[in-house]
């Protein structure tokens, strides 16, 4: 039976709320090793992209699927994603604009990569090395669009809660479009997969940013410590279990 199922989980609402936290997470994490630690976005970066490389090969090692093993990689991507599109965007003087351009183009040419090679860039493929290194790399890059992206938007006009306000409809609009129509499960998937990213990121920003941007000023530390023991809450709470190798009505 254990040979039918993949180390990732299934797609359901638990998974998305954790994803959305974790994401949240990830922002608030990435900025206190960075800021208020003043540790920079380059020692920042490569603090979370080490800690990520040794999570990928423990996920990739298992056996089966471990629920923390997967969140704490995926919390992994997401702080690593962080500091990543902030050093390309502000450091290396990208620009929000252009670091988003960058990094879809980045996503895109991973899925299309990954599809070249395997024909199935689903959740259901995700069962084998090669299928694993695509999926991670995939989400990676993902999680550093995200970031890039909520900040071009939160930067603008709609400031913190207004950005989390747009993403949140985005993300709605996809479920609706799940419920209600035809279109391709695995395209609606990692739409919405990028765009818990910049939902998080903007919410992130928002609890930690000062309150002269439009922020709530709270402790990066803080925020990042009770978001984590929520995440680690609803691991246990929501039943975790891993996405079969056949085709389920999901991603």
């Amino acid at each position: 039976m254990q040979s039918a199922l993949t180390k990732v989980p299934a797609v359901t609402l638990g998974f998305w709320i954790i994803k959305i936290l974790a994401t949240t997470f990830g922002e608030t994490a990435g900025d206190t090793v960075s800021m208020s630690m003043n540790l920079g976005y380059l020692a920042g970066t490569c603090i979370f992209a080490s800690l990520l490389i040794v999570l990928v090969g423990a996920q990739i090692a298992a056996r089966r699927f471990h629920p923390m093993l997967y969140w704490a990689t995926i919390i992994a991507s997401t702080t690593a994603g962080t500091t990543m599109a902030d050093f390309a965007t502000r450091s290396l003087g990208i620009g929000y604009p252009g670091g988003s351009i960058m990094l879809l183009t980045l996503v895109l040419f991973s899925l299309a990569v990954w599809h070249r090679a395997l024909g199935n860039i689903s959740v259901q493929s995700v069962h084998e090395p090669k299928a694993e290194i695509y999926y991670w790399l995939t989400i990676t890059l993902s999680q550093t669009l995200g970031t890039a992206l909520g900040d071009w938007v939160a930067d603008g006009a709609f400031g913190y809660l207004g950005s989390a306000l747009l993403f949140g409809a985005l993300l709605a609009l996809l479920a609706f479009a799940y419920c209600r129509t035809s279109f391709d499960r695995v395209g609606l998937f990692w739409a919405a997969f990028i765009l818990t990213r910049p939902l998080g990121a903007v919410v992130g920003d928002f609890l930690d940013k000062p309150v002269a941007k439009g922020g709530l000023e709270l402790s990066r530390a803080g925020a990042s410590l009770v978001l984590g023991i929520a995440i680690v809450v609803l691991i246990l709470a929501f039943p975790q279990r891993a996405a079969t190798k056949e085709a389920e009505h999901g991603a």
